[in-house]
């Protein structure tokens, strides 16, 4: 399998950089062969879990050590494991695992090029998604066992839909469209979604050019417009459109404009819906999408993609971005300039002031526009995307995204709400990286003031996080980077210790510029440059330039001369000593003032501070020059060896850590001789840690000791061999604090010693620097000012140790070690000093220090441990040379026949599976010791010393101080690290640590779409990180040794231990320890199990519950279920616990349900694959003798198990039957799980319990064993369904003997109306059961069924004799008691409706009276319903018999046409009966369902008298029984719902509704109104041919498809004769008229079947009927006050008008009609609705409305400004300010232009008459003025008054469409002058208009008023600040 094809170079040589030497290609590859040859052999031999699931682990580990596959590889393995996860009959949790794999294998796209390299198979997937979403497709519904998870399902499609061959699509459709239907609106939405999973986007090879996305778009813009006002539709649409933009874009043959590779209406249609989506609330509008629609989605919810993974922001900025290219810029119309129009529609709803629901939506939309515009500038520059030169972006296209994008970031910096303000910074750093000069000025302008405090805080604290986004950008970038330096110190008062998080940012931001910039003082041995003046001066006059001009300042420093440019740049780092000097105070300052921490790991802001600033500290240090270095050094050593802060000690140690590792010679020599001297003098002269002490505060008499000691510990970590000349020093100081030190700062003192040994035997880079050594030999320049190095020349130095610091750490190991050992031995055998004489701790604390002692030593040598030397310690004889393959068997000896091929011999079979002893693969990591070095027996020997006595302890405090917590914890706490910490530290997850952080720190460097852009420090790490892995790989189990059996005796033995605390930490520490020991769990299972039964046994609560979470909760519960040797024991075990009368108990029992049932699952036993793709992987060597030997062994298995889970049911079933009702609940729900079989079905004493128990008097019996029953039914029904083979059931083979398929004649034209009218009349020759077979298209094939079968199933003798087992119960008494309980009142008011489950339970036993299984006979039945309903007087006898009629109807529906008629013949008179009398309210939701059940997804035929008699219904209008008519309606309706197109008795129907739309109840006319939407709504289907020509007719018509519902004659005729009804009603009804006339009902009538229609997936159907015949009439309801209810549902209907999406060009006549309603409309309410609808239709259309139509709409308004009533006007001026605010820039400055000029000529040319201002002006003011002029306006007079308002109100207008834009925009002063001068001083509402207007403008700009006010010459702002102040002086 090992390919020709070289894999792809890494960015990063990881194998190059590691300091050992390492295995050569050839070996990686041999490994892999050799994992291979196991997972063929596993799968051949049909081990999938945990056999193939063992080694594709194997293949992950070996791919996440970085090797690499080569394509071939890579090719063939994607190949298998689609083929696993999908292989019918895996097990769902191993399918899982292998879909994980693939999509592992499948994720990056550069390994396997669509198209080129692999090419997969969608049938396969489609089959497995069709069972979930089309269920009545596949035959039966399934029973759980075969069942994937449709998530993973999903996820796969993601992955494997790049791969699928695009020349599939035309069949693809061919294959999912016939499932469209919209008349069960369930299909539309399933196969949107699977098309949206499946369709092949990539671009079909250019020689095929009849499959251009072109062909089949048409098609998907018509499915997309059938279901209107659908979220879910629009998001998959998006989803799959921009898809198809991305893959596409690199196909050179695809055309491509400037609206991508669409044409312009479907960009104008796509824009539209990208506006809906963003939920924008729009005036008065609803929402666009109505709720209605989305939730007939059904089973379509299943297959949408996880909103949360794929949001749909991210849909709509890969369609953009993938369909930008040069040719949008200078065509009109093109996809960038309507991003512009986007953007701008929108701006306002950035502002932080302006936040709601949509604010996440918006900024994410914005995040990933940049987000995919980087990457793809990224990637197109660096070649890796391969796109045609004239579609490539270039720097106009990028310049004017940036500009697009610029000003909603910077208001999303200060947004409120976290999430946006996140998106907004990501999004500037990025728009930043590509456009440095436009973004930064900008930037500055804003963040200068705020760092300067002149600000609110939060401001600042935005300014400092956009800081940190912008440092990489600013640094690189001539001129801005000369600001760096400045910025620096104006963050410094950030860091404070009144405010954490501002503090966090600040530490954030130093960092950031620490990582790119060397803080070394440029200016020095520069002549030209002295000090740091310069600069000052430089940034000064910068700064003073920003405020002059203010936000849109423009800071070209291209013009900036080199040289000058440097010398400003070096200058500037003049002050850096400054700098730290001052960092460093403020960090002193802050450690003193930090609260106490209060928990450790809490998430408390302190927490935050203290692990922030190492972080900090060690870019920051290592980016210090020399000279800055020792001043750092001497300040923190000067501050550490003068103070004692007990709650910074850990920061303060970090700190210390990070100093060390910058230059460990220099750091230590200054440190370690005071640390010393400083402990010593602390313990010798201030008594420190003499005494112990109680609780886990440090005493304050021993703070100083614990500082000092924390200080040198993190001294000497990582430090590398620089602590070698102190090494005496260190080893006496440890002894003697050993010696000296009691209580609590003993365990710091274990930890010093920990550190130490893991600085010495550690490997690890000793390399901090920013830079290579040349580099800095060189000298440090300005050139190295955010320099990043290329990952592929770095030398990093290592630290590798050297035999002098092994000698040492063996030393140290030893003395410290044998101390602590002699004294754990003294300690438990009585000689030691400290006795135990139970009174104080001292004893205790001591063996607690001890074993603490031992854990840190175990683990600070784990590297030198040797897992092969712990397991031959006793196996008596040697493994041999152990080479990389570890073949030792489980028991420590070596297998038998080593033969070459490595066969390991197998054990006895009872052995549990994972006993199997598997290869596993080591690789070389450095280690240290060679095997014969007296050194490697030393060590080991030590270790094996340490195991026996932590065994001696162990057994010592079982038997004397079993409750002595405070020991135990510390033992187990050294067990768990004796058992892992071999080889590598894995209980410190170092690993998992350091990547973390590794991540974090890398974040602010990720750019979308490069690779490793890192600074030197982060790529040093990354090997490390490295080597960790590797170290991590090579820590597996390993075999077991005798002590290492005992000890996990010790542990399962504490597991169940009576104490809390102590189960607690044995648990976790047993749990650990299996995973390190091969073959560990077998061993402890039967311990644990026997303490689990005697505990249950006895009563003994801590035993249960540490049985419990041993066996139930960890990871033993999956090896106990393999392991069948003891799951029965555990199962009974279980059950009898359960019985335990204790709370804590009780809910464990619950919880631990789902584990047990989990056992029972029945396990594969078959797999079908294809058998040549997995023999693509098949080895060289012939391995068909393992696979045999495998194969037997699989299958033995599987025999005694399903043998012994026979007896343990039988077992079981006793249980049941003798227990009490909770405990036989619980067994119940067990034998559900293990009872049935698809064999033998299941046992004769299961089958009774069943049958028996679905009668038992206790109620949650009753209901499980129902449940039972009918799974039972279920698989009887499956086995026959498949012809009793397991094969054809789990591929889903179903034979059913009624299915015919029938011929549809697709070729003649008459065909669909000959089809539709077959479903009106009861004889049939077919019966066609499935709504959408020629809804939207006609197969070949229609799936139909036979009307008089003969034989309905055909059962076997398995499935006969269960059958007659299940009829001995089912007799008459037995269907009169269960009758007897259906009757019964439900417990909870939730439960009381009509519950299917009975039905179809019911349904089955039914079948069994018609078969002949049982005693009972139909006569009897009939009986027992006519007790069952007696006298019909309670609901619940209805619920009963509605239940039971459903059942017995359904039981009949594939029988015999003469047992049909038989109990039709019965049932119907019954339920016609109750339908005509006995229906009320409580009962009519049973009788719906009960119709439902009956009638849907079936034909109409095979319900006929149902259907003909519910259609021969007519309303009386004589009768008064309102409830009876609108019941029957109600029924009606259900039935014409649930038979969708299939209904053809319509006619007469709609006749008879249409002639009584005045019905006085209003229940009757809600009923009649929504039937008749439902009526219409199913008229409509499109029955095209076939898919071609579906496509063909759907090109022909236009680029986006054929408008759909478009109204028939007979329906438009329909409509208009309603509207004229309603007209003349109108007419003859009174004015003013209380009671309800014709009028008044009709309408309501109309309105609630338009309510429903418009609300509907149907509702672009009216359209056309909108202007002619709605507006008008919902106006004229509206204006009748005399019914509330009436003028509000108009209202309503009104408002859903403009939501409706209207096609390109049909929203001309609507405007049209609404302009004259506003224009001409006496009314003015009229005229004041009427722009309710103007504003929302014109931002709904705002991409497909036309130029005159936005004119015209715009004249109009303004028109309306004048209008004679107060309230229009302001109307008007509020809707034309919003629509001003969504137009797109050109529009907007046209309109402003002309609408400026027009009011102000206005309001200039029609001043006030003289004889007014005059009296105004004569002071008196009073109104009792007596000429006649004054007191009553003349007309003329009221006119000037109007339009002056009039033009008011227009300049306020513009004025108030840009509340949020500042600085204002150059035209706004001068309307305010003018305001304020000329309008001002008029009385009444004009002044007043001008008043708020002023006012508002103000408010509204509260925050950047220091800004806005520059805007206005000084002339302008006092003319504006008289009149605001004005108000004071009156």
């Amino acid at each position: 399998m090992n390919g020709t094809c070289p894999p792809r170079t890494k960015t990063y040589p990881y194998f190059r950089y590691l300091p050992y030497e390492i295995e050569d290609e050839a070996e990686r590859q041999g490994n892999l062969d050799e994992i291979l040859k196991h997972l063929y052999v596993a799968i051949e031999a049909g081990d999938f879990a945990p056999g193939a699931v063992h080694w594709t682990r194997e293949i992950r580990n070996w791919l996440g050590l970085k090797f690499q596959l080569s394509k071939e590889q890579r090719v063939t393995l994607a190949k298998v494991y689609y083929e696993l996860s999908l292989a019918p009959g895996v097990d769902s949790m191993a399918a899982d695992r292998f879909a994980s794999m693939f999509m592992t294998l499948t994720k990056k796209k550069h390994y396997l090029k669509p198209g080129k390299d692999l090419t997969l198979d969608w049938r396969p997937l489609l089959r497995e998604l069709k069972l979930f979403v089309l269920p009545s497709e596949a035959g039966m519904v399934q029973t759980s066992n075969v069942k994937r998870n449709i998530r993973t399902l999903t996820k796969l499609c993601t992955f494997a839909q790049l791969y699928f061959d695009p020349a599939d699509g035309p069949e693809l459709l061919k294959e999912l469209l016939p499932y469209f239907s919209t008349s069960f609106a369930e299909g539309a939405f399933v196969v949107s979604g699977l098309i949206n999973l499946l369709f092949p986007t990539a671009a079909t090879p250019s020689e095929n050019t009849d499959l251009t996305p072109q062909q089949y778009l048409p098609t998907f813009f018509h499915l997309w417009t059938l279901v209107n006002r659908s979220r879910v539709f629009d998001t998959t649409f998006l989803d799959l459109f921009s898809r198809l933009a991305r893959d596409t874009l690199t196909a050179p043959h695809v055309p491509f404009s400037e609206y991508g590779i669409y044409t312009k209406e479907q960009s104008s249609l796509i824009f539209t819906a990208i506006l809906r989506m963003l939920e924008i609330p729009v005036g008065q509008a609803t929402s666009p999408y109505s709720a209605s629609v989305d939730l007939v989605a059904g089973l379509g919810m299943l297959i949408e993609r996880d909103t949360k993974k794929h949001p749909v922001a991210h849909h709509i900025s890969r369609w953009i971005v993938m369909s930008l290219s040069p040719a949008c810029l200078d065509r009109s119309g093109s996809i960038l300039e309507n991003l512009e129009g986007l953007i701008q529609a929108v701006e306002t709803f950035f502002h932080p002031s302006n936040q709601g629901g949509w604010t996440k939506g918006l900024f994410q939309l914005v995040y990933y526009l940049a987000d995919f515009f980087v990457m793809r500038w990224n990637k197109e520059n660096s070649g890796e995307m391969e796109v045609p030169e004239e579609r490539k972006l270039n720097k106009e296209v990028k310049r004017r995204f940036v500009l697009c994008l610029r000003d909603v970031v910077f208001m999303g910096i200060y947004a409120k709400s976290g999430t946006a303000m996140n998106f907004a910074l990501s999004t500037l750093q990025q728009l930043a990286f590509l456009e440095p000069n436009l973004m930064l000025p900008g930037a500055l302008q804003r963040i200068y003031p705020s760092m300067q405090g002149l600000v609110e805080v939060h401001r600042t604290t935005s300014s400092l996080r956009a800081l940190y986004h912008l440092t990489g950008t600013m640094v690189r970038t001539k001129g801005f980077r000369c600001h760096v330096t400045t910025m620096l110190g104006l963050a410094l008062p950030g860091v404070d210790a009144n405010d954490l998080d501002k503090t966090l940012y600040t530490l954030s931001y130093i960092q950031s510029v620490c990582y790119n910039v060397p803080l070394y003082n440029l200016t020095e041995g520069q002549e030209n440059v002295s000090g740091n003046m310069l600069a000052m001066e430089w940034v000064t006059s910068e700064v003073d330039r920003m405020e002059q001009e203010g936000v849109n300042v423009e800071l070209d420093y291209s013009k900036l001369d080199e040289k000058e440019e440097e010398m400003i740049l070096r200058s500037s780092t003049a002050g850096l000593a400054e700098f730290v000097s001052s960092f460093l105070g403020k960090v002193f300052t802050l450690l003193e003032n930090l609260p106490d921490a209060a928990k450790v790991r809490s998430g408390s802001p302190e927490e935050n501070v203290v692990n922030t600033l190492p972080a900090t500290f060690l870019p920051l240090l290592s980016s210090l020059s020399p000279e800055l270095y020792s001043l750092a050094l001497n300040k923190i050593a000067e501050f550490v060896s003068n103070h004692v802060i007990h709650q910074a000690r850990d920061a303060m140690a970090f700190i210390c850590s990070t100093l060390c590792k910058v230059n460990p010679a220099q750091a230590l020599k200054r440190l370690v001789p005071v640390l010393i001297q400083l402990i010593r003098t602390e313990i010798d002269e201030n008594g420190a840690a003499s005494t112990r002490n109680t609780g886990a505060d440090v005493l304050p008499r021993d703070r100083g000791l614990v500082w000092s000691i924390s200080m040198l510990s993190m001294c000497v970590v990582h430090v590398g061999d620089a602590v070698m000349p102190y090494k005496q020093e260190l080893l006496d100081i440890a002894v003697y604090m050993q010696k000296k030190c009691r209580g609590n700062p003993t365990v710091h003192v274990s930890n010093y010693v920990h550190h130490l040994l893991l600085n010495l035997t550690g490997i690890y880079p000793i390399d901090n620097s920013l830079y290579e050594d040349e580099v800095l030999s060189g000298g440090i320049s300005p050139s190295q000012w955010g320099m990043m190095p290329d990952p592929q020349k770095l030398n990093i130095k290592w630290h590798i140790p050297s035999k002098e610091e092994v000698e040492f750490a063996v030393e140290l190991f030893r003395i410290e070690g044998e101390n602590a050992l002699q004294q754990l031995s003294a300690l438990i055998d009585g000689t030691s000093s400290i006795k135990r004489d139970g009174s104080d701790k001292v004893w205790s604390d001591e063996v607690a220090r001890n074993l603490v002692l031992v854990r840190l030593l175990l683990s600070g040598v784990a590297v030198i441990f040797d897992p092969k030397a712990d397991s031959k310690q006793n196996s008596g004889t040697d493994s041999g040379n152990s080479t990389d393959l570890e073949m030792i068997d489980a028991n420590g000896h070596t297998p038998e026949d080593s033969s070459d091929d490595q066969e390991v011999s197998e054990q006895p079979s009872e052995e549990s599976e994972e006993d199997e002893v598997r290869p596993t693969f080591k690789y070389p990591t450095g280690y240290l010791l060679r095997e014969e070095d007296p050194l490697y027996q030393e060590v080991h020997d030590l270790r094996a010393r340490m195991g026996q006595t932590l065994h001696s302890v162990h057994e010592f405090l079982m038997n004397e101080q079993a409750d002595d917590v405070s020991c135990f914890s510390p033992l187990y706490a050294a067990y768990k690290c004796w058992f892992i910490d071999v080889g590598f530290e894995r209980s410190a997850h170092v690993l998992d640590r350091v990547t973390r952080l590794l991540a974090a720190d890398i974040a602010p460097f990720k750019v979308t779409g490069l690779r490793k852009h890192y600074p030197r420090s982060i790529l040093v790490r990354r090997a490390h990180v490295y080597h960790l892995s590797r170290l991590r790989h090579n820590s597996t189990p390993r075999p077991k040794s005798d002590r290492a059996k005992q000890l996990l005796f010790d542990l399962a033995n504490a597991a169940v231990s009576p104490y809390t605390e102590i189960r607690r930490t044995a648990q976790s520490a047993g749990e650990a320890a299996l995973k390190a020991i091969i073959g560990s769990r077998p061993l402890v299972i039967p311990v644990l199990l026997r303490a689990f039964e005697i505990g249950a046994r006895d009563n003994d609560y801590p035993k249960i519950k540490g049985g419990m979470y041993s066996l139930i909760f960890g990871s033993l519960a999956r090896a106990v279920g393999k392991d069948w040797r003891y799951t029965p024991r555990l199962i009974k075990a279980y059950l009898a616990a359960s019985d335990a009368d204790k709370p804590s108990i009780q809910r464990l029992s619950g919880a631990a349900t789902l584990q047990i049932m989990e056992f029972g699952r029945p396990s594969e036993r078959l797999v079908i694959l294809n058998k040549e793709i997995v023999k693509s992987i098949a080895p060289e060597e012939d391995v068909q003798s393992r696979i045999d030997k495998k194969r037997d062994k699989v299958t033995k298995k599987r025999t005694t198990v399903k043998d012994k889970k026979a007896s343990l049911c039988e077992e079981l079933v006793i249980i049941t039957t003798r227990s009490h009702w909770k405990k036989a609940a619980r067994t119940a729900t067990i034998i559900l799980s293990l009872g049935l079989r698809f064999d033998d079905i299941s046992s004769k004493s299961v089958i009774d319990l069943f049958s028996k128990g679905a009668t038992d008097l206790h109620p949650n019996l009753r209901g499980l064993f129902s449940q039972g029953l009918a799974a039972m039914f279920a698989v009887v029904d499956a086995r026959a369904g498949a012809q009793h083979k397991y094969e054809n059931y789990i591929l889903d083979k179903v034979h059913l003997p009624t299915k015919i398929q029938v011929v549809a004649r697709q070729d003649d034209p008459n065909w669909t109306t000959h089809f539709l009218s077959s479903f009106a009349k009861p004889e049939a020759e077919y019966y066609v059961d499935h709504d959408h077979p020629g809804w939207l298209v006609w197969e070949k094939l229609v799936p139909a069924w036979k009307p008089d079968p003969k034989v309905d199933v055909e059962y076997d003798d398995a499935e006969k004799e269960a059958l007659m087992q299940i009829g001995k119960t089912v007799n008459r008494t037995w269907f009169s008691s269960f009758f007897g309980y259906l009757k019964q009142e439900p417990r909870d008011a939730g439960a009381d409706r009509f519950r299917v489950s009975s039905a179809i339970l019911l349904m089955k036993t039914f079948s069994l009276v018609h078969g002949g299984f049982t005693t009972t006979k139909l006569s009897d039945i009939k009986q027992l319903i006519d007790e069952v309903y007696a006298d019909g007087s309670d609901k619940h006898q209805h619920r009963a018999t509605a239940e039971i009629l459903g059942a017995l109807l359904l039981s009949t529906t594939e029988k015999s046409l003469e047992l049909r008629t038989s109990v039709w013949e019965y049932a119907f008179p019954f339920v016609q009966r109750i339908f005509q009398e006995g229906l009320t309210p409580e009962n009519l939701s049973y009788w719906v369902t009960f119709l439902h059940l009956v009638v849907q997804g079936k034909d109409p035929r095979r319900s006929w008298p149902f259907v003909d008699w519910l259609a021969s219904f007519r309303l009386d209008m004589s009768s008064n029984a309102a409830f009876k008519e609108s019941s029957k309606v109600k029924l009606l309706q259900q039935c014409i719902v649930d038979l969708g197109w299939h209904f053809q008795l319509e006619k007469p129907i709609t006749k008879d509704f249409l002639a009584h739309l005045d019905h006085p109840y209003k229940g009757v006319r809600e009923a009649i109104g929504s039937t008749l939407s439902s009526i219409y709504r199913t008229r409509y289907h499109e029955s095209y041919k076939d898919v071609d020509t579906l496509m063909e007719s759907q090109r022909s018509a236009s680029s986006v498809g054929v408008r759909p519902y478009r109204p028939t004659e007979d329906f438009s005729t329909t409509m208009h004769s309603v509207f004229d009804q309603l007209e003349r009603w109108r007419q003859e009804r009174p004015p003013g008229q209380q009671s309800s006339s014709p009028y008044t009902s009709g309408s309501k009538t109309v309105l609630l079947w338009l309510d429903t229609s418009l609300s509907s997936l149907e509702c672009i159907g009216l359209t056309q009927f909108f202007p002619t015949l709605f507006i008008n009439q919902l106006l004229q309801m509206m204006d009748i006050r005399e019914d509330p209810e009436l003028a509000s549902l108009a209202y309503q209907v009104f408002r859903h008008l403009a939501n409706v999406p209207h096609g390109i060009g049909e929203e001309i006549p609507f405007i049209d009609a609404l302009i004259k309603v506003g224009r001409t409309s006496p009314s003015w309410h009229q005229r004041l609705r009427s722009m309710v609808n103007m504003q929302v239709i014109y931002f709904r259309h705002l991409f497909l409305i036309a130029p005159e139509q936005q004119t015209n709409l715009f004249e109009c308004v303004a028109t309306m400004l004048e209008d004679t009533q107060l309230e229009v006007r302001l109307g008007a001026a509020s809707t034309l300010s919003g629509m001003i605010r969504c137009s797109p820039i050109a529009l907007r400055t046209r309109v402003v232009e002309d609408l400026n000029t027009k009011f102000t000529t206005m309001l200039r040319d029609s001043p006030l008459p003289k004889k007014v201002a005059a009296r105004l002006l004569n002071g008196n003011g009073s109104a009792s003025s007596t000429s006649t002029g004054t007191s009553t306006p003349t007309p003329e007079h009221a006119k000037i008054v109007r339009t002056r308002h009039a033009a008011v109100l227009g300049l306020g207008a513009l004025v108030q469409a840009f509340p949020y834009s500042s600085p204002p925009p150059a035209w706004i002063p001068g309307i305010l002058a003018t305001l304020a001068n000329k309008a001002n001083s008029d009385p009444g509402m004009v002044g007043q208009s001008v008043k708020s207007i002023l006012s508002d403008f103000k408010k509204t700009r509260q925050d950047t008023w220091h800004v806005d006010l520059k805007a206005f010459t000084q002339e302008q702002a006092e003319d504006l600040d008289g009149v605001l102040w004005k108000s004071y002086f009156a």
